[in-house]
């Protein structure tokens, strides 16, 4: 019997860390469905769409896969890059001028051809609006700081400036990279107090 591909089993140090403080991983190239949009994640109907699309585009070609091809793979959980154009605004949280790109890993064998087709089959059973926008993404973090957060979403404000203003300089590190959020858990079943977020951040040392 073949095992299901399941990345947070495959890669355990970049999907299941046990660290709540900053440490350093090695991220490799991976796969996955994006969506861009802007705009307040707990306001903005951009946002909400672009879950629907993400999952509605990730299981349909979970089933094809498995059916045309009989590779199976467990659907990743939902991810985040995130950024404004200017980062104070994200420091501080003024959310309205965030921009994000988010994510659902899948297996390298996902072609984008299946997506289109994926995509097509998706649209014939919901009228999602972001579907058309889905599209694949790859990428290759490299070395990044990473840590487990466990709490509210906007309670990260103070780890993240523990990056910024202690660990990066501290480790004569500076950022490469786009924030990036991994959510393990689901915001609309689980206490905001039990939440467990992974924060990466792809870094390189500082040329002395």
């Amino acid at each position: 019997m073949t095992t299901k591909y399941d990345v947070k089993r495959e890669l355990k140090q970049c999907y299941a860390p046990k660290n709540t403080d900053w440490e350093l991983v090695d991220v490799p190239e991976l796969h996955f469905l994006a969506v861009d949009g802007h705009g307040d994640p707990n306001t903005s109907p951009a946002y909400r769409h672009a879950v629907e699309a993400l999952y509605a585009v990730a299981y349909t070609v979970k089933f094809a896969s498995k059916g045309d091809l009989g590779r199976d793979f467990v659907v990743g959980p939902l991810e985040g890059l995130w950024w404004a154009d200017d980062m104070d605004d994200f420091l501080a949280r003024l959310k309205d001028n965030w921009r994000w790109r988010l994510l659902i890993n899948v297996p390298d064998w996902i072609t984008g051809a299946m997506i289109e087709d994926a995509k097509r089959t998706a649209l014939t059973k919901k009228d999602l609006p972001a579907v058309p926008d889905v599209r694949p993404e790859t990428l290759h973090e490299g070395t990044s700081a990473q840590a487990l957060h466990i709490g509210p979403y906007d309670d990260e404000t103070p780890i993240l400036t523990r990056l910024h203003h202690e660990y990066l300089p501290a480790n004569n590190l500076r950022e490469t990279g786009l924030h990036h959020e991994i959510y393990l858990s689901d915001p609309r079943r689980a206490d905001p107090a039990r939440l467990r977020t992974i924060l990466r951040q792809p870094v390189e040392v500082v040329s002395v």
